[in-house]
């Protein structure tokens, strides 16, 4: 069985290899100053991305470094779309200097994970993008709140999955902490991506296994090993037959 997926990674947060990762993937989210990223992180994420020729986009996050963005604020809806348009204005700026179009949007962290399943979360992001440049996708987290309020907006949407976080039955993130949310090993995260990117599927907590559509494939970034991963990731891909490309 074969196919086409997109391959993406969280960049320009100032803690991992990006030049290392870039090669492999097929769309970068770049950090946009609010959870990690300034000037230089993201003006140099951007060059790599138009170097290699991967689709570059944008990766808001809540405004916490302290917590790198994975602490959940408690922000009004048109707070929410504020800091959304604040951090994609500043990118776009730095990326039409540099002659980069931006393609997508992706929530970060605690703001990607809350807009899975508030309504009133996720409409705020669709909102803010399709204000903004209705032209660019919503990446958000497969068969999410976040997926469904872009679509009523009339925005292009992709379904994301995950290479090396665990799932609980509902198709949702395992917490960050909680036995099983990070896949470690090399060998378990290639399977899963076998199984998402040829199947559509994923085992879960509990042993059983549902369906999940999978449009892009995320890999973190901040790992210490994401180069050898992002690297094993492609080529486990292009051996299945399954064409890595931008969306």
């Amino acid at each position: 069985m074969s196919g086409r997926i997109d391959f993406n990674c969280d960049l320009g947060e100032g803690c991992g290899d990006d030049a290392a990762i870039l090669p492999y993937v097929s769309s970068a989210n770049i950090a946009c100053g609010g959870h990690a990223g300034d000037e230089a992180t993201m003006r140099a994420t951007l060059r790599l991305c138009r170097a290699h020729g991967v689709a570059a986009g944008a990766h808001p996050g809540y405004e916490d470094r302290e917590h790198f963005g994975r602490r959940a604020l408690a922000l009004a809806g048109e707070d929410i779309a504020a800091l959304v348009r604040r951090q994609l204005e500043r990118l776009a700026a730095i990326a039409a200097e540099e002659g980069v179009a931006l393609t997508h949007l992706k929530p970060h962290g605690a703001l990607y994970n809350l807009a899975a399943d508030d309504r009133g979360v996720a409409d705020a992001i669709a909102g803010a993008t399709a204000q903004f440049d209705p032209t660019l996708i919503v990446f958000g987290l497969a068969q999410s709140e976040l997926t469904a309020a872009a679509e009523r907006r009339g925005l292009r949407v992709a379904h994301e999955v995950f290479a090396e976080r665990g799932y609980a039955g509902n198709g949702r993130l395992l917490p960050r902490g909680q036995p099983g949310a990070v896949i470690e090993s090399l060998d378990a995260a290639i399977a899963q991506v076998r199984e998402l990117a040829l199947h559509g599927r994923v085992r879960v907590a509990g042993g059983e296994t549902i369906a999940l559509r999978a449009d892009t494939l995320c890999l973190h970034g901040d790992r210490s090993d994401a180069p050898q991963f992002a690297r094993a990731v492609r080529a486990a891909l292009e051996a299945e037959g399954v064409r890595v490309a931008a969306l």
